[in-house]
């Protein structure tokens, strides 16, 4: 992609222009670093494990480049910051590890606080566990090695040889004063703000030869420190700034690129993914990309993730023919007698479409997976039907004549009418669970009371927070029914209110990629 030829282009012109600039390449450590990774260590998970760190070429430019670049008054490394953009699943986090533990066992830095930094506890924690399988399958490193906490629940990895630790730091730790040898920065488009960079940096004050590493994806926030970062690191790489402290390999597509286009697209691919071929396989990429031209509201997600676009946040959800293609106008809610099902409600009271889904056991793939059948019902209030119809032109009168959508009675949406359909629904099938959102449930459990009727029921919430008191996630709930929709496992009887309700959904994304839909961008 153009900006990595930009950052080999600053290479060579380095070389060229070292003496004058007072700079040294120093093959020597060059070979040291690129050596120390097959040599030391071992990589982690499915069929890599064990495997020695042979390093890819990319890699290997990134590594060179980390420990080869000195200043040739004082020996030490020129780049103090590096910041890497690269697509999903190209091994960024065991390359930040292995660098960190190099930096650990061989700069003899007395003391270095190596930590693997994010915003979030967890987050940094990700990073970190990489590294402790890396020295874990390591012999050497095993030897020389030791840490704190119980296996699976490591904290603190010590090289007593310098007095020396590698450990994870989130902001939220509120550790003040550290002072980092060498901080790893992981997925920094999921930074909520320059925090934690800024306090790992004015750490630096008392090292040599420190370095941060910001190893991420691209992201969607232009007021984010990544996107600030990014915006640097591109310009450092072109030449367009002078910077000799920062080393920029920033993984995009070239202009005209459409790396989702099914015939055009694969060309492109390798530009945001170095590691296709050797992490990623072309079929998992294809399988990315053809859920990107289907469902909207993955685009977005699967170009910043898999191939290094920055994208806005917010986009539909699905293409109309994804959806129609799970259509099916031969089923009916009368051959479901008898079945298991679930429900789902999502109340409103006047303005608001109320929705009330029925999913149906619907056999099950030949491997065993089970297939299911989905029903929709809308509810509005016969009171300006037209007018809101004229309001959101979409045919309200029709949906009801046709009986795909239920007016009822007044200005408001009648909960008896939605809990008396639930009750028929529960006599004719086996009712598991009706999964709620909270708004007005109240006054429908009041309803429901009055029919003398119980069900098992769960909330489950609207937002991007998991909560300890109900197992439902709405990010969690979307890909497990886009992952129905794909692997042809779900039906869904045929109404065009309903498919018209999916065609105006969109999504807001989380920095972290999380998605729930946004109502008041809904068309």
């Amino acid at each position: 992609g153009p900006d990595v030829r930009n950052a080999c282009a600053r290479h060579l012109h380095d070389l060229d222009t070292a003496a004058k600039r007072g700079l040294l390449w120093d093959l020597e450590a060059v070979d040291h670093a690129l050596g120390y990774f097959p040599a030391i260590l071992r990589l982690n998970g499915g069929r890599f494990e064990g495997n020695p760190f042979e390093l890819h070429p990319s890699q290997a430019f990134i590594i060179g480049s980390l420990f080869g670049w000195k200043w040739k008054a004082t020996g030490l490394r020129r780049f103090r910051r590096a910041y890497i953009e690269i697509g999903k699943g190209n091994g960024k986090s065991p390359l930040a590890a292995g660098i960190g533990l190099y930096c650990l066992t061989v700069d003899n830095e007395p003391r270095a606080e190596i930590y693997a930094a994010a915003t979030k506890k967890d987050q940094a924690m990700i990073l970190f566990r990489d590294a402790v399988a890396m020295v874990r399958q390591s012999p050497v490193l095993t030897d020389r090695l030791q840490f704190s906490g119980g296996a699976g629940k490591e904290w603190n990895i010590a090289y007593l040889a310098s007095g020396s630790f590698f450990r994870a730091l989130s902001s939220d730790d509120g550790q003040s004063g550290p002072r980092p040898h060498v901080a790893l920065c992981d997925e920094v488009h999921e930074h909520r703000n320059g925090q934690t960079i800024e306090m790992l940096e004015r750490g630096f004050k008392s090292r040599t030869q420190p370095i941060l590493l910001m190893i991420t994806n691209s992201g969607s926030d232009r007021k984010s420190a990544c996107w600030e970062e990014h915006c640097h690191a591109i310009k450092v790489a072109a030449r367009e700034v002078e910077d000799d402290t920062t080393f920029a390999f920033v993984c995009s597509l070239d202009e005209g690129d459409d790396p989702l286009d099914p015939v055009k697209g694969p060309a492109c691919w390798k530009k945001a993914n170095p590691l296709l071929g050797t992490i990623l396989t072309e079929d998992y990429l294809a399988d990315v990309c053809r859920q990107g031209r289907d469902m909207l509201g993955k685009r977005n997600l699967i170009l910043r993730l898999h191939f290094c676009v920055w994208t806005d946040a917010d986009s539909a959800w699905m293409k109309r023919d994804a959806w129609e293609a799970i259509e099916d106008p031969d089923l009916r809610i009368e051959d479901m007698v008898g079945r298991k099902f679930w429900a789902g409600l999502d109340l409103g009271a006047t303005k608001d479409m109320l929705g009330l889904a029925f999913l149906f056991e619907d056999g099950e793939t030949d491997d065993g997976k089970p297939c299911f059948a989905l029903f929709a019902q809308g509810f509005m209030p016969a009171e300006g039907l037209a007018e809101r119809a004229k309001e959101d032109q979409a045919p309200y009168p029709v949906w009801v004549e046709q009986g795909f959508v239920t007016a009822t009675p007044g200005a408001i949406t009648r909960l008896d009418y939605i809990a008396q359909h639930l009750f028929e629904a529960s006599i004719d099938g086996d009712l598991q669970a009706l999964a709620y959102d909270a708004w007005l449930f109240k006054k429908f459990q009041e309803e429901l009371d009055a029919l003398g009727v119980s069900f098992p029921i769960e909330e489950h919430p609207q937002g991007f927070s998991r909560r300890r008191d109900s197992e439902l996630f709405m990010p969690d709930s979307i890909n497990a029914f886009e992952a129905l929709i794909y692997d042809g496992r779900i039906r869904a009887a045929v109404n065009p209110a309903l498919r018209s309700a999916v065609m105006s959904a969109v999504f807001t994304t989380s920095p972290a990629g999380l998605r729930r839909f946004e109502k008041s961008k809904a068309t």
